[in-house]
């Protein structure tokens, strides 16, 4: 399959002196050879050294090439925080394929698309996770993906034409296949190794490409920003299908030569609990987690004095927490931004003034260039808001499939981001808003466009319009503000979350607020005015709470 990228060879000069020019490989391997007794992850059910780590890796790698999966296959694993997905990543990497890292909590429209449009010729999934069952689901879809050649569910059982994912690891390819095939196998770093679908305002997911040098750089970074070193242990919550969960959670540990340890389910006493018993030194996760674990009753009875930083991503951070925090635990809290487009950007520093570290969302990693921009496109004066761009060598190459919706959120080079924010003097962004039309649910973003197309489909509504309501945990929620067709019955919560299930859409992406309308505040040309939309029922749910 031939991918069209940005990658022109006057892209590659300009950071090609940059980039590590490494793969994860190449970090693997550095870790097995200095540090190959060391647990290198750990999750509920099991840990591996980095030696074991390397020889299940090898072994995943030939049994993926002895079922004919090679050099530019993608490979779609949608796989809770186990160590099965970081092994697969390492070793669907080793044979040259793609990974194609899918959230958890995503159902059949999500999946049905995502999997279809990436081409997969291999899909992992669990048997149960939080009571779903993912083999129905696949069965269901299996039909849709014409590439598809090979289906494997971790648990017990497997259904008819699956099979269990055990079944590589336990049996001896070593004896079948002579393994010096995997070293005959090279690895370009400009090649694409991700693709990872993003929500967007359009009605389908875009799926971001990231090479082997955009994804370790973008992991880099943080080494030098947080001080770590191979004693450092990181825990990790968020989905590994995120980029934060797989960029900084799956791969920094190998970086580093550290542990990583691995939450399927947030659980903040489970996490401090960890911290306790592993000295756990430093996480990242959602504002939300951050918050519950601060405000978790009888925190105070748990030595937490390993944990240096606590850095909290994909929503802004509540001041007053950070200042609640500051007389309740030891570690200091790192705020920053980023995308999937492009990692974590921008990041605060151990070192920060309180100032920065409270009223900021971080400074720029080196090489990463920021710019903030008025309607004409001229750069705004320091503390003047206007729209973000970047540009750098941890930008994504291009969305899948899609090149054309690529070069059209670049602007002479910057990428668009969407959002909006204001740089003070000393290079520091504070992020106040955004252009695209995304909810942003405790870290998760809905795009809006999308629910909204899934809701046109119902046959009694007229117009649906999703928004976001400000919620005190979680940042935003969604509230969808719909008009009936004439003579229809107004719809209702209960009715519409049994649509939507109906549909396959992600529980994650459900509105959890419901206004029903005659209809909606326009222009004279009759377009929707979606600020005073937000305005008029932020104003409402707000007089009723």
């Amino acid at each position: 399959m031939k991918l069209e990228t940005i990658l022109t060879q006057q892209y590659v000069e300009k950071y090609q002196d940059v980039w590590p020019n490494r793969t994860i490989l190449d970090y693997l391997n550095d870790a097995i050879v200095k540090h190959p007794e060391k647990i290198a992850i750990i999750d509920k059910k099991s840990s591996f050294t980095y030696k074991q780590l390397g020889k299940l890796v090898d072994r995943i790698a030939l049994g993926l090439l002895h079922i004919g999966l090679g050099k530019g296959d993608v490979v779609s694993f949608q796989l809770p925080n186990w160590n099965e997905f970081i092994i697969l990543h390492y070793a669907v990497t080793r044979i040259g394929a793609i990974s194609n890292p899918l959230i958890p909590i995503y159902r059949d429209r999500e999946i049905g698309y995502m999997v279809g449009m990436a081409e997969s010729k291999m899909i992992v999934v669990p048997d149960y996770f939080r009571g779903f069952y993912y083999p129905d689901m696949i069965e269901r879809l299996s039909h849709q993906w014409p590439s598809m050649k090979h289906i494997y569910v971790i648990g017990e059982n497997a259904p008819n034409g699956m099979k269990l994912f055990s079944s590589l690891f336990d049996e001896p390819w070593e004896d079948r296949m002579d393994s010096s095939i995997l070293d005959e196998i090279t690895h370009d770093p400009n090649e694409v190794t991700e693709i990872i679908f993003t929500s967007g305002t359009t009605g389908s997911p875009k799926g971001v490409m990231h090479t082997h040098n955009t994804l370790c750089i973008s992991t880099n970074y943080w080494i030098d920003r947080l001080h770590l070193k191979s004693d450092d242990v990181l825990f990790m919550a968020s989905t590994f299908a995120h980029q934060t969960g797989f960029g900084y959670g799956v791969r920094l540990p190998t970086h580093i030569g550290g542990t990583g340890i691995y939450q399927d389910i947030w659980n903040p006493r489970e996490f401090i609990e960890w911290v306790e018993k592993e000295k756990i030194t430093f996480t990242a996760g959602a504002t939300p987690f951050l918050q519950d674990t601060v405000q978790m009753g009888g925190i105070e009875r748990y030595d937490l004095n390993s944990l240096r930083v606590f850095v909290a991503l994909g929503a802004p951070i509540p001041r007053h927490l950070v200042k609640e925090a500051v007389k309740k635990v030891p570690f200091k809290i790192l705020s920053g931004w980023g995308q999937t487009e492009d990692g974590l950007v921008t990041l605060t520093r151990l070192e920060d003034t309180e100032e920065k570290l409270t009223n900021t969302d971080g400074i720029p990693f080196p090489g990463m260039e920021l710019k903030i921009v008025d309607f004409e496109g001229e750069i705004c004066a320091p503390n003047i808001e206007g729209s973000l761009l970047v540009r750098g060598p941890a930008l994504f190459v291009g969305y899948f499939k899609r090149i054309n919706d690529t070069l059209a959120e670049y602007s002479d080079g910057w990428f668009i981001t969407g959002d909006r924010a204001f740089i003070d003097e000393d290079g520091y962004i504070r992020i106040s808003g955004r252009n695209k039309d995304i909810i942003i649910r405790g870290g998760e973003n809905i795009p809006v466009a999308y629910v909204e197309n899934v809701l046109y489909e119902h046959p009694d509504i007229s117009s649906a319009q999703v928004i976001a309501v400000p919620d005190s945990r979680l940042q935003e929620k969604a509230c969808a503000c719909i008009s009936m067709k004439t003579g229809k019955s107004p719809i209702t919560m209960d009715s519409m979350q049994e649509f939507l299930l109906g549909k396959g859409l992600a529980k994650q992406y459900w509105p959890e607020f419901i206004e029903i309308m005659d209809d909606f505040p326009r222009t004279a040309s009759g377009k929707i005015q979606k600020f005073r939309l937000r305005e008029m029922i932020n104003e409402r749910i707000t007089d009723n709470i």
